[in-house]
């Protein structure tokens, strides 16, 4: 799969919008957005019949409800957990942007999120997750094949840094995490897949 660079402004939420058209919402699915973005817009476009949006920023959670009713799209989204916490119930696709930030606490909402993703998909559902190289991707490939999902990588592009990172390059240099004089990450989207058993 080759790596794919876009200059100028991250687009990694048009990397996930791609990946879900790849996946091929099913017409009728049920759809979970954690870490609201674009996300609903582009999966009730894709046929979705529900998708419930959860998001910490009260402006993002506003701006999905009005998009979605603007253009009369079954969004419903809410103040919540990014990690997907709480009673959700289970979802044919999953879209996650969990927030991360390199370092000791940077896989704080990526572990939960990996360790319930099973209990969050519909038999046969779809996870799919943008994932940043600098926060152990290998990591969450390991814990979303221990839940029993099929997972890989699907999508990478190299973008460069959000001024949050580009505040932190001299952490990230001291970690091993870059190299000197780095300026952009690989991001990624990591998908997961369960099988058609009900356990």
């Amino acid at each position: 799969m080759p790596t794919l660079r876009f200059p100028g402004a991250r687009t990694d939420t048009t990397l996930l919008t791609k990946a879900l058209a790849d996946a091929r919402v099913r017409p009728g699915a049920r759809v979970l957005d954690l870490g609201t973005g674009s996300g609903p817009a582009a999966a009730a476009r894709e046929g979705a019949a529900e998708v419930v949006a959860i998001e910490r920023c009260r402006r993002a959670v506003l701006s999905a409800r009005l998009n979605g009713s603007l253009r009369r799209l079954p969004v419903h989204a809410f103040r919540g957990d990014p990690a997907g916490r709480g009673r959700l119930g289970r979802f044919d696709v999953v879209l996650a942007n969990p927030p991360y930030v390199p370092g000791p606490d940077g896989r704080r909402y990526l572990d939960p999120l990996c360790a319930r993703a099973r209990d969050l998909l519909a038999r046969h559902g779809t996870m799919l997750m943008l994932h940043s190289s600098l926060c152990d991707p290998a990591a969450t490939l390991t814990e979303l094949r221990r839940q029993r999902l099929r997972a890989g990588v699907v999508a990478r592009q190299l973008v460069p840094f959000n001024p949050v990172l580009d505040g932190q390059k001299r952490y990230l240099e001291r970690a091993g995490l870059i190299e000197p004089g780095q300026d952009f990450e690989e991001v990624l989207v990591i998908r997961a897949d369960r099988s058609g058993c009900a356990a």
